[in-house]
């Protein structure tokens, strides 16, 4: 009985360590799978991260579900993208999930452009006339990695600051992150070098690509959208076929969310080659980290290219 007993106690220790553990853990919802790849970069097994949009879907759309105020009445960090991309659908499940600690404002709401080179801001009047233009500024930042540092950098510094026992660990993730993304460049700039990439002209879908072409060397000339989230009428189709002969234009860049009927269309009449190119981690499977990201459409590019190397 009394070895019972022990083991009883022993069983019963085990268990509230291992409560006590995941406890510990800080609870982060991201909007975006590209922050919950960054956030897991930095947090690491100190942190449970769930994000919201996934990959494959387009961030300015976002049906508001039940399962998602759940996630964010748990959370202890809530981080978005920010510069209104989230605007139709972030606040209200912010206001609905009745956290206080997630709030903007409040230490556990952080918006992730803070300190990040974005590029577009508008410096005159915007209106609907415009199309969806994001007058704070282009919201795909996150395709520079050079703001993936900034990213990590300002995650680390909030992780550190709701939980200050692991600071330490938080900063050494970063560093771990910082060095292996300088090196992944070197990888990047090499195959770059190696190929046709740097200088191409490109016609894109949307404008989701400033960031990346500015970065990588890509000449976005046009977009099948004559202004953001407005459908292609019909005199804008040909004379972007046009455009797209007489500048021999050989690819053609959109995203996975979007209907590839018109895209389709264009490429076959221009001979084109029309590429699946992914804005966000997850998009397509295999593509788990920042890294795969870029990794993936930068050879895709390469081999859509011909290049050797």
């Amino acid at each position: 009985m009394k070895i019972y007993r022990i083991l009883i106690l022993s069983l019963s220790t085990i268990y509230c360590l291992l409560s006590t553990s995941h406890a510990a853990k800080l609870n982060v919802v991201t909007t975006t799978e590209d922050m919950a790849a960054l956030a897991r970069e930095v947090g690491g097994d100190l942190i449970n991260v769930e994000t919201i949009a996934k990959g494959y879907q387009d961030p300015h759309f976002v049906d508001a579900k039940p399962s998602y105020l759940l996630k964010l009445k748990k959370a202890d960090l809530f981080i978005q993208i920010g510069l209104e991309l989230e605007v139709g659908w972030a606040p209200p499940l912010l206001t609905n999930a009745r956290n206080s600690k997630i709030l903007p404002g409040n230490p556990g709401f952080l918006e992730a452009s803070q300190g990040c080179d974005i590029l577009q801001k508008s410096a005159g009047v915007v209106d609907r006339s415009l199309g969806d233009v994001h007058p704070l500024g282009n919201p795909h930042f996150w395709l520079d990695p050079n703001n993936g540092k900034t990213i990590a950098k300002s995650i680390a510094q909030r992780l550190s600051a709701l939980d200050g026992a692991h600071a330490k660990d938080y900063q050494a993730n970063l560093e771990r992150f910082e060095t292996k993304l300088s090196g992944k460049e070197k990888e990047w700039d090499k195959l770059i070098s190696q190929s046709n990439i740097k200088g191409i002209k490109v016609v894109t879908y949307h404008n989701s690509w400033p960031n990346f072409a500015g970065r990588f060397g890509l000449n976005v000339v046009n977009f099948i959208e004559p202004k953001p989230g407005i459908p292609a009428a019909p005199a804008h189709v040909q004379a972007l076929i046009q455009q797209i002969k007489s500048e021999k234009i050989t690819l053609l860049l959109i995203e996975p969310y979007f209907d590839d009927k018109l895209p389709k269309k264009i490429a076959k009449e221009t001979g084109a080659k029309l590429l699946i190119f992914l804005p966000s981690v997850g998009a397509k499977e295999g593509v788990k980290t920042y890294f795969d990201l870029f990794d993936y459409n930068l050879n895709l590019l390469k081999e859509a290219l011909g290049a050797r190397g």
